[in-house]
């Protein structure tokens, strides 16, 4: 953090995913006066000014001494919330944590040039984050750098090498949350029909999810080594994984994630026809 902590940061949004990444900034060394937010609600703003951050109803305000901006607003109203401030981000680093929207649209409605686009997951709201970050050649190490040691307050950032690859990205990591809920809501309730309190079924499903995560994590073996070292022969997992791989769950899961991936190029590509829209 220690170049990071030499910046102003101000916020465009104050929504879940902007506290997140606050809550982490301040965590890691960061002080409340080196952060500003502008939100248009003023219960966000409240809650805002309850952890001392600066708050302001207007944009303009918000960014006028950052060193970084942080767009974190919905996609549908990035058009008109950045229009106005078309020209004032000279010399300010922005970081997009708005799904959908690429560096090309934000360049045309904002005039920047240094424009780093990440696509988070909703596990930074607990400081365990994976985030997707892409950025054009132009921008600088410097600015990469920075970006990375910011993202870092809410989990683990990785960059990827073409915008393309972001859409992959929301459906691994940015979708990915979902799957594993589902995965867990689905023992639980398997466990309850096996016989056991739900209270019961849940705790062994959640501490089991994290325990294993936090395997896969440490250990220097694949999850697929993992898998098979629990695995013993005729035993019970291999009894459950057979019919896994009845129903062709491995096949399934991929074919998700191709839907999700092509979904989230159909709604990049509607949000820029619409911000054409509007521009025109």
């Amino acid at each position: 953090m220690s170049v990071a902590l030499n910046c102003n940061i101000s916020f465009i949004g104050g929504g879940n995913m902007a506290q997140a990444l606050i809550g982490g900034l301040i965590s890691r060394g960061f002080i409340e006066s080196q952060i500003r937010v502008s939100a248009p609600s003023e219960k966000t703003r409240n809650i805002l000014r309850e952890k001392n951050i600066e708050v302001f109803s207007e944009n303009a305000e918000a960014i006028a001494p950052a060193d970084v901006v942080i767009l974190a607003v919905k996609p549908q109203v990035l058009a008109n919330v950045l229009q106005p401030l078309h020209g004032a981000f000279e010399n300010k680093l922005i970081i997009s944590i708005v799904a959908g929207v690429t560096v090309d649209l934000i360049r045309q409605l904002t005039g920047a040039t240094r424009i780093v686009r990440v696509m988070p997951n909703t596990p930074a709201l607990v400081q365990t984050g994976a985030h997707g970050m892409y950025a054009e050649s132009s921008v600088s190490q410097e600015d990469r750098q920075l970006a990375t040691q910011i993202l870092a307050a809410t989990g683990l950032g990785l960059w990827v090498e073409r915008e393309s690859q972001i859409d992959a990205v929301t459906a691994v990591s940015g979708s990915g949350p979902a799957y594993f809920f589902y995965l867990m809501e689905s023992m639980i309730r398997a466990g309850k029909n096996l016989g056991l309190d739900e209270k019961v079924a849940t705790a062994l499903t959640l501490q089991t999810a994290l325990g294993a995560a936090q395997m896969a994590i440490s250990s220097d073996k694949s999850p697929s080594e993992l898998r098979q070292n629990v695995t013993s022969p005729n035993g019970t997992t291999q009894a459950a994984l057979e019919v896994f791989d009845r129903a062709q769950i491995s096949q399934n899961i991929q074919t998700a994630l191709a839907a999700a991936q092509k979904r989230s190029q159909e709604l990049a590509q509607e949000l820029s026809d619409k911000v054409q829209q509007f521009k025109n």
